[in-house]
């Protein structure tokens, strides 16, 4: 299995998120990418590459292009208000809710960030946007992969993607590369494609950039929105709206849900992506399941994450896998390595 890994994601490092009512350090830190490559390289599963380089149109087929040119320059603009503001971190802090418009890009830049962001624990850093745009090629790449006949590929990359809407940020995610590597695949002619989440976190971007389309099926185990963030998405009577219909699926359990709930759950899932027939799958693939992860609330081991794999492989679908949560930083690497392991 090749796996696409994004070298300059260290580029992206946060200071501080705001996590219940305090400025904290970030969870989302370089070193959950750093031990899954190490572990890649230890057990030797396959080549580890750098991306190749795409044309900014495949990120258009996802990203509305005024977002785009948003991240693109937030940090120039946010230099350009204060000097001093190149050794700080962009948080926003204020944002447009019911009956508030989104049609007009404001000029205030504080407006703005509140514009295409939805919380305030994703700081925008000096390399956000380098590190991001690399992570996208890293998931195209593993994409055309599967195009081009592998069974299977890895994009090894952060800050991760699937609370990324087509325009917005947030939950540490700013260019949604599960979507990205679906639309690739799309592109490229396979007709139908499914996108299996099993991060802990619903994939509420994802879910919102398909949620019309027919040719796209998600399926989303997570912790139910009722408690669990990003709290506004992943309810299970959401199914897809217009030609879209039946074609979203979420599966929401509870905190402490152990490992033999959640198989079930993952049974469903692809049960249901077997009867939509694609002819390929992505795996947003989040380990915060674990049972020692500090912001989640599953109980899966270690040696869960094998049978993980196992499953995955016997669903018989080219897969790409794509890197989301995962803090428990220690413990990343094993559980990561351990589903691709195990699916090879």
């Amino acid at each position: 299995m090749k796996t696409f890994y994004n070298h300059l994601h260290a580029q992206h490092h946060g200071k501080v998120e705001m996590f219940r009512g305090a400025l904290v350090p970030c969870f989302e830190v370089p070193a959950r990418a750093d031990h899954v490559v190490a572990e890649l390289q230890r057990r030797q599963l396959g080549d580890v590459l750098e991306p190749q380089a795409f044309d900014d149109a495949a990120l258009a087929a996802i990203h509305s292009p005024r977002y785009l040119n948003f991240l693109a320059t937030a940090w120039e603009q946010w230099v350009a208000l204060d000097a001093a503001h190149a050794a700080k971190d962009i948080l926003p802090s204020v944002w447009p809710t019911r009956t508030f418009r989104t049609d007009i890009e404001p000029d205030n830049f504080a407006a703005k960030v509140g514009l295409y962001s939805f919380d305030a624990g994703t700081p925008f850093t000096r390399g956000t946007w380098v590190a991001a745009r690399a992570g996208a090629h890293c998931a195209l790449g593993a994409a055309e992969r599967i195009v081009q006949g592998d069974r299977a590929a890895f994009a090894l990359s952060r800050p991760p993607g699937h609370h990324a809407g087509a325009d917005f940020f947030g939950g540490y995610c700013f260019l949604n590369n599960a979507a990205l590597a679906a639309q690739h695949l799309r592109d490229a002619g396979l007709e139908r494609v499914a996108i299996l989440d099993v991060d802990y976190h619903h994939g509420n971007g994802t879910q919102a950039i398909f949620y019309d389309r027919p040719d796209v099926f998600f399926a989303s185990v997570h912790g139910d929105p009722r408690t669990e963030y990003p709290f506004y998405l992943g309810h299970a009577d959401e199914s897809g709206a217009g030609a879209g219909q039946g074609a979203n699926l979420n599966l929401p359990l509870p905190r402490g849900t152990d490992y033999a709930t959640w198989a079930q759950a993952l049974e469903t899932a692809l049960a249901a992506i077997g009867r939509f027939g694609p002819d390929a799958l992505v795996v947003s693939l989040g380990v915060d399941t674990f049972e020692g992860d500090p912001i989640s609330g599953f109980a899966l081991a270690t040696d869960d994450y094998l049978r993980i794999g196992e499953r995955l492989h016997r669903a018989g679908l080219p897969t790409v896998f794509v890197f989301e949560g995962g803090y428990a930083v220690d413990a990343v690497g094993i559980n990561v390595v351990n589903v691709l392991q195990a699916f090879a």
